[in-house]
């Protein structure tokens, strides 16, 4: 048997064993929902092709957004869990464009916390079976950032600065971002970033859309008017709400925080008290999913929680953690996952699921080619 064929058979019979079923979505998929979902900078890395009426499509350049597709599909209304391997067709950096990639969703629990604990797990769990005993395990909580954030009234233009700072892994210097970008002529849009400032933002809304419409614009850059819009209302709130340095102190310390998850948890209560924040549902269920995680048998000791760990695609909502191979010297990850909770509503459910997963790489954990 191929190691590539015994590796996939490996994983797909230890996901079974928990109750995930095996999905098989087609490798053609609607280039759009990954657009719309991963941003268009994923246009560059994806294999696309276009149909006799014109409507793009793509190689499968991963398995959630299908599995989840399926899924809806389905019209399915109870918790549902899929376990997936085979190639997936998407551009790396020094890597081949097609490659293996094995992994598990689950859909619909509202235990959170129990089913974010058993996706981590399984990841460990089949790495191990793969050969990597001993993985340096990263986790976040995209949660806990968003509860401060909310509670300290950042912008959100800011918010996606700061964001995408902490994607880029710039740590705690992430909040230099929270200043604005000196922005090409905001003087000669002062006088309709004052008018917005402290309206209603959907009468705002509508009035920076009925200035483009009189000047006869309706795309610029590829974006909408509505989109225009919005990043008028971003600016606009950010001259009435700057975020101040106090708050820039306080994330910086945020950011910073690093270590086993219950030392991390104490570290980010104290800081949140100190400012008089309230984020203890949001820690409460980071302090109950480390419980879970520790009576399935997972090291606490050997995960590094990082509260300036985010991973590069932005419908994570919670929880976040990748597996990496310490023998590999290009610091890729081997394995990760995480939740994202408004990804199936997104995609045409008709109610909110949750959702949490995880996805290997079998070509970096195994050397296994597609």
């Amino acid at each position: 048997m191929p190691a590539s064929r015994a590796s996939i058979e490996t994983v797909i019979a230890l996901f079974a064993g928990e109750g995930y079923a095996h999905a098989e979505p087609a490798i053609l998929q609607p280039a759009d929902v990954f657009l719309d979902l991963s941003g268009e900078d994923i246009r560059r890395r994806i294999f696309m092709t276009q149909d006799a009426d014109g409507r793009d499509w793509c190689l499968r350049p991963e398995y959630t957004i299908p599995v989840a597709l399926d899924h809806i599909a389905s019209g399915k209304t109870e918790p549902a869990a899929y376990a997936y391997a085979g190639p997936v067709f998407r551009m790396r950096a020094s890597e081949p464009g097609e490659f293996l990639q094995a992994g598990l969703e689950s859909f619909g629990r509202d235990d959170f916390t129990a089913a974010d604990a058993e996706i981590m797990a399984l990841t460990i769990d089949a790495t191990a079976m793969l050969g990597l005993a001993e993985p340096r395990i990263v986790m976040g909580d995209v949660a806990v950032l968003g509860g401060l954030l909310d509670g300290l009234n950042v912008p959100q233009g800011a918010r996606r600065r700061l964001v995408r700072a902490v994607v880029q892994g710039k740590g705690a210097d992430a909040v230099d971002a929270l200043d604005p970008p000196a922005a090409d002529g905001e003087a000669a849009h002062a006088g309709l970033l004052k008018a917005l400032e402290g309206q209603d933002p959907k009468a705002a809304r509508a009035f920076v859309e009925d200035v483009l419409s009189i000047a006869g614009i309706s795309t610029v850059g590829g974006r909408s008017a509505a989109d225009i819009a919005e990043r008028f209302l971003a600016r606009a709130a950010e001259r009435e709400n700057p975020v101040n340095g106090d708050v820039k102190a306080l994330l910086a310390q945020v950011l910073a925080v690093s270590g086993d998850p219950d030392a991390a948890s104490a570290s980010l209560r104290a800081l949140a008290d100190q400012a008089s924040l309230d984020i203890g549902r949001q820690l409460d269920a980071f302090d109950e999913r480390t419980g879970f995680l520790a009576a399935r048998g997972v090291d606490i000791g050997a995960i590094r929680f990082s509260a300036g760990f985010a991973r590069n695609l932005d419908y994570y909502t919670g929880f976040i953690f990748e597996l990496h191979d310490t023998a590999r010297g290009d610091g890729k990850p081997v394995a990760g996952g995480g939740r994202y909770d408004n990804v199936l509503g997104r995609l045409g459910a008709s109610r909110p699921l949750p959702a949490v997963g995880a996805s290997l790489w079998l070509d970096r954990l195994t050397g296994d080619a597609a």
